[in-house]
């Protein structure tokens, strides 16, 4: 059976999402020079095509998501390798595929198809200890990877990355492979930051705010600040006005102004709620399959959305990363659909805890 908590709070999300579409849609369309409401109807068509694809993604069996996951893989895996010849290109980067009047990004359908199959792979070491599951596994991981950096997309590469890991980890990780994945991902760390001019001038920015032109993550703490606990009131907020992913990255900023400090607690109680209880349900699954995919799946939603408030609060260096099923974005709303989808169908056989009865004397 479905959790339906989950999936009640994932609706919540997704209502979310609209009222603040309502907020800073407008003034990003006028920006860019669209009807008013634009970005509003686009996203309603979004959030209702996200939900569609998590209800039904959700009441498959295991066996069938790790099928739907292995096609979605494949098609998603040509697609960043095909848009890299004749991708959409926007902001130096080429991450996106223009269809009719939209453009879809591949790379958020990839990761949880990636999460998925690699489970599966990894899960069959148990039946055939003598294939070469993991290599295997990292093969897909690395070429996938390779992708994204050619795009390039630093961000995505280092959440794939941490949600692969984790995935890695509860299917039993050898201190070898942890060992050698700490390795590459520090030399890789260090490679990025000196060959690519924006990671570095992210990071530097971060570390010495005072030397650079950090004004939209300043503006975006300001509206958060300016918001206080009740937040200026619907339509009354600013900082829509003035930062141009107001509707997207910067969507978290816009509700800490006009709806308060109340208003954000409960978007993060709501993300915290859906990843922690998903864990939790994950962690009760007697096969190692479900449990390592739907590890690595919820950890994939909360560590995304956990970046992203990050970066509206000026903790982390700044990274165009959308809240899911809260930012505007057909991409970002299917690939959280997809994700969360998978994630519910695999934990739909959770055992449920057992309560002890106390006998008293």
């Amino acid at each position: 059976m479905v959790d339906w908590p989950i999936l009640s709070a994932c609706f919540t999300l997704i209502a979310i999402g609209l009222v603040l579409s309502l907020a800073a849609g407008p003034p990003a369309a006028e920006r860019l020079g669209y009807a008013d409401y634009h970005f509003v109807f686009r996203h309603a068509v979004f959030a209702c095509a996200g939900a569609g694809l998590l209800i039904a993604a959700s009441l498959l069996d295991d066996q069938w998501t790790r099928r739907a996951a292995a096609a979605v893989f494949v098609a998603a895996f040509f697609a960043m390798a095909f848009i890299l010849l004749f991708g959409h290109e926007a902001k130096g980067a080429q991450r996106w595929i223009r269809i009719g009047g939209f453009s879809l990004q591949p790379s958020e359908a990839v990761k949880p198809a990636l999460i998925v199959v690699s489970a599966w792979l990894l899960a069959q070491r148990q039946l055939y200890p003598a294939g070469p599951w993991m290599p295997v596994a990292f093969a897909f991981y690395i070429t996938t990877v390779g992708l994204l950096l050619l795009q390039p997309d630093v961000g995505q590469t280092a959440l794939l990355t941490a949600a692969f890991i984790t995935t890695f980890f509860v299917s039993g990780l050898p201190w070898k492979w942890a060992s050698a994945f700490a390795a590459g991902g520090a030399a890789l760390a260090a490679a990025l930051y000196a060959l690519l001019p924006h990671v570095r001038w992210r990071v530097n920015s971060f570390l010495f705010p005072t030397e650079y032109d950090t004004g939209q993550i300043d503006r975006a703490q300001e509206a958060i600040a300016r918001g206080g606990v009740f937040g200026a009131g619907p339509g009354e907020g600013s900082v829509k006005r003035v930062l141009p992913e107001a509707h997207n990255d910067f969507v978290y900023s816009v509700a800490g102004e006009e709806f308060g400090l109340l208003a954000t607690l409960g978007l993060i109680a709501l993300i915290a709620f859906i990843a922690l209880r998903g864990l939790r349900l994950a962690a009760r699954l007697d096969d190692l399959y479900p449990r390592a995919a739907a590890t690595g799946l919820f950890v994939l939603f909360g560590l995304q959305s956990a970046i992203n408030i990050a970066v509206n609060l000026g903790m982390i260096p700044a990274k165009g990363m959308t809240l899911p099923f809260v930012s505007y974005g057909g991409s970002s709303m299917l690939g959280a659909a997809l994700t969360l989808g998978f994630a519910l169908a695999l934990v739909r056989r959770a055992r449920p805890r057992l309560r002890v009865r106390r006998a008293y004397a």
